[in-house]
């Protein structure tokens, strides 16, 4: 079973996130729970928590700072951040801790459930990366693009142009296990700016676009009788067949069989 950590101060906030986290994942997480920072950090150290969902305002040591302290000792921890304020230097700061993803509240139960779906996939398959294509060398050598830079109306192109980048890279390399930071990377950008980037131009975070996008084209070779199912999780970037049931299901309300059949 997964060890799972989720820290809020709040108490009715976090016996709602419990609840529904226990719902979705019974018999595959032990869950714990903190009420602050330094709680949180005592929980990690003595339960050894791989996954640690945190809140970011707590009293004392905040969610930012309990990861900081985490990381510095664990660097395949896998961390994700909660909060209310959409504020760019949490969202920088998160990134700095290599945070998986950064979700504000009020959050919606299924694109949650894909991050921390998400997350239980990269504890599995920790360290196993797959060499990608340089998709973006000659644009990131031909760009000079600001670390941060400030957008406005007149970068309504460059934002498209960006969009249809990114767009075209996941269409590429979806079957390839391809993260947020790895591609933030090849474009030269930071990877907060990214992050942000991304959310405002696909008004969704980068592990659900990049989910329902796999699914599509899952759905796409479900239709091939000839396709068997395990192949065909693993043509769209999932190698346990047994976890690409679970999204599928997540994403579609029925089992890639179902669907077939149906």
């Amino acid at each position: 079973m997964y060890r799972m950590l989720i820290a809020d101060d709040e108490m009715i906030e976090r016996a709602v996130l419990y609840k529904m986290l226990s719902k979705n994942l019974e018999g595959q997480c032990e869950i714990y729970q903190a009420e602050n920072g330094r709680q949180a950090l005592e929980l990690y150290e003595k339960e050894k928590i791989q996954i640690a969902v945190l809140d970011i305002e707590m009293p004392g040591i905040n969610g930012i700072q309990a990861a900081e302290k985490i990381r510095e000792k664990d660097k395949d921890c896998v961390i994700v951040f909660l909060t209310a304020f959409d504020e760019f230097s949490y969202a920088k700061k998160a990134i700095s801790v290599r945070a998986i993803d950064y979700v504000l509240k009020p959050y919606d139960e299924n694109e949650l459930m894909l991050v921390i779906e998400e997350a239980m996939r990269m504890v599995e398959e920790q360290g196993q990366r797959k060499e990608m294509e340089q998709f973006f060398q000659n644009e990131s050598e031909e760009a000079d693009f600001e670390e941060d830079p400030v957008q406005s109306e007149d970068d309504n192109d460059h934002m498209s142009r960006v969009g249809s980048m990114i767009r075209s890279f996941i269409e590429e390399n979806y079957m390839y296990d391809i993260s947020m930071q790895e591609l933030a990377r090849r474009m030269n950008y930071s990877e907060p700016y990214f992050c942000k980037l991304f959310k405002q131009y696909f008004d969704q975070n980068f592990t659900a676009y990049l989910t329902e996008y796999r699914i599509a084209e899952a759905k796409k070779l479900l239709e091939q009788p000839t396709f068997n199912i395990k192949d065909v999780g693993k043509a769209v970037g999932y190698s346990d067949s047994n976890y690409f049931t679970k999204v599928f299901k997540r994403i579609t309300g029925q089992s890639p069989t179902e669907y077939r059949n149906g």
